[in-house]
């Protein structure tokens, strides 16, 4: 009897720890990113910004490089007061292209602003569709395998990519 009902409670046991798993399913951020037009057009917009202000920056550095050059030309015909007038233009000019490229590329700098202008937006209508796919299908969580989470191994049919894709009225 004693057996009976501690084998009775395993089971019990094994049956409540089967009906409390958790369903999940995995999905690839950036795969259905780059599906989506709209983030491609704001992608584009954001690497043609990014080149246009590096040209300028490119172009403001090379004008240092050219009054340097210039300047150690000429150094040794300009008086005391001449060569520091134009070193202090050489280090403002330079001070005021590095003052640009952080304005432009730094932490919260303009690019900063641009991409949370552009791809927030996407971003926001993939994490709603992903959300109504996983409450609509009764998953209790959602892993994300292009977010920096490392994966030994993913069951294909896990991947539930398609299904976004899907939802966001997007075909392969």
């Amino acid at each position: 009897m004693k057996k009976v009902l501690i084998s009775l409670l395993i089971v019990l046991g094994m049956a409540t720890g089967v009906s409390a798993q958790q369903r999940y399913c995995i999905i690839d951020s950036k795969y259905i990113l780059d599906k989506m037009s709209d983030y491609k057009d704001a992608q584009s917009k954001l690497d043609n910004l990014s080149k246009a202000w590096q040209d300028e920056i490119d172009n403001r550095m090379a004008e240092v490089d050219k009054m340097y050059k210039g300047y150690q030309a000429e150094k040794p015909m300009l008086s005391d007061d001449m060569r520091n007038k134009r070193q202090d233009e050489i280090v403002a000019k330079e001070k005021a292209a590095k003052d640009l490229q952080k304005q432009r590329f730094g932490y919260e700098g303009d690019l900063f602003k641009k991409r949370q202008e552009f791809i927030k937006p996407v971003q926001d209508r993939l994490f709603n569709a992903v959300q109504k796919m996983a409450s609509s299908k009764g998953y209790d969580a959602v892993f994300d395998k292009a977010g920096g989470i490392t994966l030994f191994y993913a069951d294909p049919k896990l991947d539930k990519s398609d299904d976004v894709l899907k939802i966001l009225g997007i075909n392969k």
